[in-house]
């Protein structure tokens, strides 16, 4: 089954994403701002990750790597962002963050490439790994760690910095896993908008929550409701893991270079990028 794509910002309603990102404000989603500095306990390791004009959500998956999508990393004319001008901000809060920490080096999936148009591939591969220039400490954020098997139930939590809410982190405590389409691209009835690019989307597997996805494209469901799509990871991560302990995974920083790993930008996934 392959997915349809509506990308056109006014028959969506909620875009495709592509900074942080959440839902509109007074969208009917059921969103918790956590805009107390101590709600945010066991969510460190979500944060903002900034490059000189976009925003995008990720997540520590250990102490030196972040879980993004790859889409966050070019430009939306599909030019690749050098590593150096992306900063991951863990725990981001009106203006401070617990820790913050610039990018060493990013990898994607090889066969990640830009397209004129969206497409169901370009989903199944919006995936991304960050390698910081510091491991952020135990003290600071605890990583999260991924599901590695097919999820027994369909419940969610996703986690974004959401155009209107940018300066604070949002949960969707409760969506669900709606579809399993082709080349391991899920679908959920998460409500995002603007910003949500690269959230992460936990699974409680055992009690413990694990990243099973994240955030890719979003659209309309059949019945009209929203709907979002993002990439199985758990084979593609352990693939990118290995690649950043590679010395030929590291791009070139140069920026009008182009590296081996290239991709979509807005024509890429339908996703947009919020300018600070």
């Amino acid at each position: 089954m392959r997915l349809r794509y509506l990308l056109t910002a006014a028959l969506i309603g909620l875009p495709a994403l592509a900074g942080a990102q959440s839902g509109s404000e007074g969208g009917g989603a059921n969103f918790d701002v956590l805009d107390r500095r101590g709600e945010l306990l066991g969510w460190e390791a979500v944060g903002r990750v900034e490059g000189k004009d976009s925003i995008c959500t990720g997540a520590l998956i250990a102490r030196d790597i972040v879980l993004t999508a790859a889409h966050c990393l070019f430009e939306e004319n599909g030019a690749p962002r050098p590593p150096e001008s992306l900063t991951f901000r863990a725990g981001y809060h009106h203006g401070t963050q617990i820790v913050a920490q610039r990018v060493r080096r990013w990898v994607t999936p090889e066969r990640y490439a830009r397209r004129a148009k969206p497409s169901h591939e370009m989903v199944a591969l919006d995936v991304a790994l960050l390698k910081l220039e510091a491991p952020v400490t135990i003290a600071e954020a605890d990583p999260f760690r991924l599901l590695d098997h097919l999820p027994d139930g369909s419940e969610v939590t996703v986690l974004s910095y959401g155009q209107g809410r940018e300066e604070v982190l949002s949960r969707e405590p409760s969506c669900a896993i709606t579809a399993h389409y082709a080349d391991d691209v899920l679908g959920f009835d998460c409500d995002v908008t603007f910003g949500s690019s690269g959230a992460p989307v936990f699974y409680r597997d055992n009690g413990r929550l694990r990243i099973l996805s994240v955030i890719s494209a979003s659209g309309i469901s059949a019945s009209g409701g929203a709907t979002a799509f993002g990439p199985g990871i758990s084979a593609l991560v352990p693939a990118l893991a290995a690649r950043l302990r590679n010395e030929d995974a590291r791009p070139i920083a140069s920026s009008g270079a182009r590296r081996i790993t290239v991709g979509g930008g807005r024509d890429g996934t339908g996703a947009r990028f919020v300018r600070p």
